[in-house]
C-alpha cells in the first residue's frame, strides 16, 4: 500500500465511519474503484481505531463518568441503581453478540461478506430500513407537537433487553454495507428512542468492540499482513477527520432526517449493481492480491 491510499483510505475511514453510510463498505469500494488492492478487514479494524479515539475525546466526559460509576458500583451496592453504573453494564452486555459473532464468523467476514454483490444489497437494504425508522420517528416528533402522542424514550429507559437488541444491530456490522452506526440507530428508532438516545448509545456501544477488534487485527500487521508505516497514517487521519465529522453529526440528527443517507446508499447500492452486472467491476475486485 502507498502513502498516497493510505491518505485517502483514511480520509474515507474518518468521513464513513460515524455516517449511516457503512465506512468498511467505502473503503472496499474506494479500492475497487480505484483499481487498488482490497484494503482487508485487517487495515479497516486497525483504522477504526483511529475514529474510536475521537469518540473517547468527543464523549471523555461521558464515558469517565460512566467508568467511575460502573467500577464503584463493584463494591458499592448502592451504586447499582445509579445510570451511569447501568449505563456501563449495559455497554457490556451490548457487546456481546459482535464479540461471538465476530469470533465465529471471522473468515466469512475476511472473504465472502466482501463480494461487491453483497455489499450492494446491504447498502440497499439497510438504506430502506433506516428510511422506515426515520419516518416512525418523524410521524412521533410531528405527533408529539400537534396531538400529544407518546414521547420517545431516552437512554434512562434503556434496559437489559434493549441493550442486547441494539447489540445484535451492532453485529449486523460485521458485514461490509450495513453500518454500525446505521443498523444501531435503526434499531433504537424502531424500538421507539429519540434520534440522539439512539446515536450516542451506538457510539458508546462501539467503543470495546472497535478497540478490541482492532487489538486483534494488531497481529496480522505483525505478520507483514498490513503495512505498518501507511496503516498508522492512515489510522491518524481517520482520527482527525472522525472527531470533525462526530462533532458535525451529533448536531445534525438532532433537527434534521435521515433521509439524505438514505436516498445515497440506495443510489450507491443499485450503481453498484450495475457496474458488476456490465463487467465494469469484478465482483472480486482486488480480492486476489495480497
Amino acid at each position: 500500500m502507498s502513502w498516497f491510499e493510505s491518505f485517502v483510505l483514511g480520509l474515507v475511514q474518518g468521513l464513513t465511519e460515524f455516517l449511516p453510510i457503512s465506512s468498511s463498505a467505502h473503503l472496499r469500494l474506494t479500492a475497487a474503484f480505484a483499481g487498488w488492492h482490497d484494503p482487508g478487514a485487517a487495515f479497516t479494524a486497525i483504522t477504526q481505531i483511529g475514529t474510536e479515539a475521537a469518540v473517547l475525546i468527543y464523549f471523555r466526559k461521558d464515558i469517565v463518568r460512566i467508568v467511575s460509576a460502573w467500577f464503584r458500583s463493584l463494591t458499592n451496592r448502592s451504586m447499582r441503581s445509579d445510570h451511569d453504573a447501568q449505563m456501563g453494564w449495559l455497554v457490556i452486555v451490548g457487546s456481546i453478540p459482535i464479540g461471538v459473532l465476530g469470533v465465529t464468523f471471522k473468515d466469512q467476514i475476511e472473504g465472502p461478506f466482501r463480494d461487491l454483490r453483497l455489499i450492494a444489497t446491504t447498502l440497499i437494504v439497510m438504506g430502506i430500513v433506516l428510511g422506515i425508522a426515520d419516518r416512525l420517528a418523524a410521524r412521533d416528533e410531528a405527533g408529539g407537537r400537534h396531538r400529544a402522542a407518546k414521547e420517545r424514550k431516552t437512554l434512562r429507559e434503556l434496559g437489559v433487553k434493549d441493550g442486547l437488541i441494539f447489540g445484535f444491530c451492532q453485529a449486523m456490522a460485521l458485514i461490509p454495507g450495513v453500518s454500525r452506526s446505521g443498523a444501531t440507530i435503526s434499531g433504537g428508532l424502531l424500538m421507539g428512542y429519540t434520534r440522539e438516545a439512539a446515536a450516542r448509545y451506538s457510539f458508546l456501544l462501539a467503543i470495546p468492540a472497535v478497540l478490541a477488534s482492532g487489538v486483534f487485527e494488531l497481529k496480522d500487521a505483525g505478520e507483514g499482513h498490513v503495512s505498518w508505516g501507511p496503516t498508522i497514517f492512515a489510522t491518524l487521519i481517520a482520527f482527525g477527520v472522525g472527531y470533525a465529522v462526530i462533532a458535525w453529526f451529533m448536531k445534525f440528527i438532532t433537527t434534521k432526517s435521515f433521509m439524505p443517507f438514505v436516498i445515497y446508499r440506495v443510489l450507491l447500492g443499485v450503481l453498484l449493481f450495475a457496474l458488476v452486472a456490465a463487467g465494469v467491476l469484478s465482483p472480486h475486485a482486488g480480492e486476489s492480491a495480497g
